[in-house]
């Protein structure tokens, strides 16, 4: 079957990171900005491995230079989502590229985020939500500045906090000012962990920052306590399939721990991370993750429940979602 119209709910977006090639193209014309060595012959985002795949995306967000340009990124963003049966999707935000960590400039891209956000729920029926993420490899001192901008911002729209960037520089640990501030400001908390960093950083994001959600996650399958743990804590993984096997984590679908973490009893999900990059959407993770596990709409319908039990939003929206899905 075509899984194109099944609702979907992701958690695991990268804002820039899902911007069309094409929207990046375009503005980079606009703007005169040379984005030498960003595209392949084919016009795909290029990048050899994580390390260039960090410093691609870095160069590709240099043309979202205002707050329109970033209401017309949302626009993009969400037609996308939608035409795959995304119903509602938490993106992750950085006042790093929205204003320099500037909390009156962050205010600013905020209002033209949301302001086409909520256009697109009532022309699309799609419902986003922001969760504020620190950029690892930016240091401590600067996530401390992004997460004072994330409790300035924290209400119905701005939900959660997070971080992400480059796991092989520093630990955990190092960022929890940052965490405890988003927590203190009531917003509910994840960070990535456990994708290029063995479990010992799963059990650092546990233990050190007490998030309730892990962004990737996987590599906690090496750990056999570890998944114990994830099951009897509840604490739920935003598995990205597409993105692991793309980056090279895991050869093939087949491969990849999704199947076996869920068997175990772990709170599993399914998102896109960064969807062009690694060319693909929640339709083709679906098609995949049939084609590898042969998982029915019966195990697609659980797997968004549990998206949606855990998503940053309001006891209300959740109630809303979750009719839409029984209603399919």
């Amino acid at each position: 079957m075509s899984w194109r119209s099944f609702p979907k709910a992701e958690l695991h977006l990268h804002f820039e990171g899902a911007a069309p090639p094409a929207f990046i193209r375009g503005l980079a014309k606009e703007k005169s900005v040379d984005l030498t060595g960003v595209f392949d012959e084919r016009g795909s985002y290029a990048f050899r491995d994580f390390p260039h795949f960090l410093q691609v995306y870095e160069a590709a967000t240099q043309v979202l230079q205002t707050p329109r340009d970033y209401q017309r990124l949302t626009r993009a963003v969400l037609e996308e989502c939608a035409e795959n049966g995304v119903i509602y999707a938490e993106t992750f935000l950085s006042p790093d590229f929205c204003g320099g960590r500037d909390l009156h400039a962050w205010r600013d891209y905020l209002h033209a985020i949301q302001e086409e956000a909520d256009r697109a729920e009532r022309e699309m029926g799609i419902t986003l939500r922001g969760i504020v993420t620190c950029i690892r490899h930016f240091g401590p001192d600067k996530a401390r500045e992004t997460a004072i901008c994330a409790a300035e911002t924290a209400g119905d729209w701005i939900t959660g906090f997070g971080m992400g960037g480059n796991e092989a520089i520093g630990r955990q640990g190092d960022f929890i000012w940052a965490f405890d501030c988003a927590r203190e400001a009531g917003l509910r908390l994840t960070t990535h962990a456990g994708e290029f960093g063995g479990p010992d950083s799963v059990w650092q994001a546990i233990n050190d920052l007490r998030v309730e959600r892990i962004g990737h996650g996987v590599r906690a399958i090496e750990d056999p306590r570890l998944v114990e743990t994830l099951a009897e804590t509840g604490v739920v993984l935003e598995t990205c399939p597409g993105s692991n096997v793309t980056l090279g984590l895991y050869r093939d679908f087949a491969s990849h721990p999704i199947a076996r973490l869920r068997d175990a009893g772990v709170n599993v999900t399914i998102s896109t991370d960064d969807p062009p990059f690694f060319h693909t959407t929640m339709t083709r993770e679906f098609e995949a993750l049939e084609q590898a596990f042969g998982w029915t709409a019966d195990d697609f319908a659980e797997l968004t429940k549990t998206a949606i039990n855990a998503a940053f939003c309001d006891e209300g929206t959740r109630a809303r979602l979750l009719k839409r899905l029984e209603s399919t």
